[in-house]
């Protein structure tokens, strides 16, 4: 639902100031309050509230179409909202072209000038701003040995890898020293193992400059594995904002249980300790992730690591499901099984040392705990039950 915000005006935002708010000031903090963006009669950003601490690594992470992109760009100050505000180090910045905001973005392209020299393509900005020629030979080194490219400073992008041309961006963008880095999937260009390398890099960069980081992208690992906090964005807004084990054991909502990670759903209805399934199965919870009255629609979910795979009947129905092995894949030091019983097949991950010896046909049971059982009301039930679509770009 979209919330009914103020104007943009001056009075306004004067108005806002007098009143006060929860931002800190400090140099770095970042804070969306109430903001939405329209393209047409689409609504791209939909009344979002979003504080970033300063010196945080913060990633929005959703599906294509969510939003993300549209919120960084105008924090970079490439759109402006259509109601809401947004203070960067405790500054306005609505009206504010992107040249003049404390922000610098690194996108998936890299956006590097062909005919310049690594050096060259990192001090540009620093020759714009008319800084004198001996403090930007300094930066552009301070820079450059920041992302380990110093040695280069004297190639031209069309002579560096992919990898390299990252670092290259990244440093024109830190040689600025700006408060707030936005990087826009900067990784998606890369291939899997200098992907992961990166990920490692840049966090152990921002940990040393404590500059404040907001990363955009839509691979949970990429998310779960750098940030301080992940906001999960659906639809234009936050579905959940918490720290990376947060989001992962304790999901605010069927959708983030489903994007994040990989979870095993079942249709059913609410009982007074869980759920039953439609096919039966009953599904004991030790808490609620979301309140459903006793017969209303609902889901329960387990993911598949919760699972233990047994070959002897355990003689009940409540959090056990008969099955037959219907594949069994090795990835290195995790066995996934996919099992299939009456009703659906059920993904089964399980460490290689704990794995049990199990064959194509051989008959199991898929047993899990009370509290390892997700459960929630069916009102995103299209969404995570839903065929994979084509998806926007916003």
């Amino acid at each position: 639902m979209t919330e009914t915000t103020t104007p943009l005006d001056g009075k306004s935002i004067e108005g806002a100031a007098r009143r006060g708010s929860a931002i800190d000031s400090e140099r770095g903090s970042v804070e969306l309050q109430a903001v939405t963006k329209r393209f047409g009669t689409m609504v791209a950003v939909d009344g979002l509230d979003l504080f970033v601490k300063p010196g945080e690594f913060l990633s929005l992470l959703g599906p294509s179409g969510c939003g993300k992109t549209t919120t960084l760009r105008m924090l970079a100050g490439f759109e402006q909202p259509d109601e809401g505000f947004i203070r960067i180090s405790g500054q306005y910045v609505q009206g504010i072209p992107p040249y003049k905001r404390d922000v610098n973005t690194v996108f998936q392209a890299y956006a590097l000038f062909p005919h310049m020299t690594v050096a060259e393509n990192v001090a540009y900005g620093l020759r714009q701003k008319g800084i004198g020629k001996a403090e930007t030979s300094t930066r552009v080194a301070e820079a450059l040995d920041m992302v380990k490219m110093r040695k280069l400073a004297d190639r031209k992008p069309r002579q560096m890898s992919g990898g390299q041309q990252q670092r290259v961006a990244l440093a024109r963008a830190l040689v600025n020293r700006p408060s707030v880095l936005e990087l826009d999937e900067p990784l998606g260009a890369l291939d899997r193992k200098l992907r992961e390398e990166m990920q490692i890099e840049l966090k152990l960069l921002q940990s040393q400059l404590g500059i404040t980081f907001i990363f955009v992208t839509h691979d949970q690992e990429e998310a779960m594995s750098m940030s301080d906090r992940i906001a999960i964005m659906l639809e234009g807004h936050v579905e959940q904002l918490a720290d990376p084990e947060t989001v992962y054991e304790r999901p605010a909502s069927a959708f983030v249980a489903g994007f994040i990670g990989r979870n095993n759903f079942w249709r059913g209805v609410a009982t007074a300790d869980g759920v039953r399934a439609d096919d039966g199965t009953l599904f004991v919870v030790a808490k609620a992730d979301e309140q459903v009255a006793s017969g209303e629609a609902a889901l329960a979910a387990v993911r598949p690591e919760n699972f233990q795979l047994v070959s002897v009947d355990p003689g009940t129905s409540r959090n056990s499901i008969a099955g037959t092995v219907a594949s069994v894949a090795h990835f290195g030091d995790t066995i996934q099984y996919v099992v299939r019983t009456s009703s659906r097949d059920v993904l089964v991950l399980t460490p290689r040392a704990n794995a049990p010896r199990l064959s194509v046909t051989d008959r199991v049971w898929c047993t899990f705990t009370p509290a390892d059982v997700y459960s929630f009301s069916a009102r995103q039930a299209d969404l995570v039950l839903a065929e994979p679509s084509a998806e926007g770009n916003t």
